[in-house]
């Protein structure tokens, strides 16, 4: 069986929200699995949430940029936090971003991009490394045009203007007024970057996402002891949750709590007199998905000095 540390209990309860004893027994039952472990947990009703890949797991700064008609997002990654308050570095996030509205979303054609200074931003990069003597990353970066419209930017609770550690753009089409879009955009964006939503559309989620709920779902059912086809139709009925909750267009608008987003775009472009199409989103959270192994400075005193820790 594998070794359940102290620091490995402690991390699925802050990821789970479950009660220390429960991960416990989560991740012996799952032998050490932190993945399998959440997931046992969710089948028994003891996960308070399973957000994982919304908790921030890495520092650096977020940058979003709109010119005219066409947005673009980028992520950049340093080791510490100190960082993304360095002025350096945050010109240098600021550059790359306008750099992929230039050139597109491509990492490996942004890194080729000449920056401000003449220097490719890889050159850049580089340089930035050896000086402020910190590692750093160009993750991720996406780019958002309409025919007519506009996109939106949105940054919350940003360390500089068009800086921080979520980024949000919405693309909306229509030949509404530009003021009608910007605050409908607005909107949508502080939506997004709450509601945290994984796809545009119930068909565009990830069909791999949606059958491991699928899973959870059936074991969860089938502890109730009900018929089979009514397990199906609970599963069934749980997924269809699920589906609604997590694309977009038909979540509950935060501001109301009642109204789906669809709606709402309905609604703001019957009062302007043009229809309005949200046609795209992009919603960038500071080091999403990225396991970034934590510290524990009481479990290495304990460890160095022989002394077991409890869970």
């Amino acid at each position: 069986m594998a070794e359940i540390t102290a620091a490995a209990v402690k991390d699925l309860r802050e990821k789970s929200g479950a009660g220390m004893m429960d991960c416990k027994k989560a991740l012996n039952e799952n032998g050490g699995d932190m993945d399998a472990a959440m997931d046992w947990l969710r089948t028994k009703g003891l996960a308070a949430a399973a957000k994982k890949s919304s908790r921030t797991a890495a520092e650096g700064l977020v940058g979003v940029a709109v010119s005219g008609t066409t947005g673009a997002a980028v992520e950049v990654n340093s080791e510490t936090d100190f960082v993304a308050k360095n002025e350096q570095f945050q010109n240098f996030v600021r550059d790359v971003t306008q750099v992929a509205l230039a050139e597109g979303d491509s990492i490996d054609t942004i890194k080729t991009a000449a920056m401000p200074s003449g220097k490719t931003v890889e050159e850049t990069l580089t340089n930035n490394i050896a000086t402020i003597g910190e590692n750093q990353s160009l993750r991720r970066a996406k780019k958002l045009s309409v025919s007519k419209g506009a996109v939106v930017p949105y940054v919350h609770n940003a360390a500089a203007p068009g800086l921080g550690k979520i980024g949000v753009l919405v693309a909306l089409e229509s030949e509404a007024p530009d003021d009608v879009l910007q605050a409908l955009g607005k909107n949508l964006a502080m939506h997004i970057a709450a509601a945290f939503p994984q796809a545009l559309n119930e068909e565009d989620l990830d069909e791999d996402v949606i059958e491991r709920e699928r899973a959870i779902a059936a074991e969860k059912a089938g502890e109730s002891g009900k018929p089979a086809e009514i397990v199906a139709k609970m599963v069934d009925g749980a997924i269809a949750k699920y589906r609604k909750e997590h694309a977009l267009v038909s979540q509950l608008f935060v501001m109301d709590g009642k109204t789906k987003i669809s709606d709402v775009v309905a609604k703001a472009g019957k009062d302007a007199g043009a229809e309005i199409k949200l046609v795209n989103y992009v919603r960038f959270q500071l080091g999403e998905g990225i396991e970034k192994e934590a510290s524990d400075f009481a479990a290495e005193v304990a460890a160095a000095s022989g002394v077991p820790q409890t869970a």
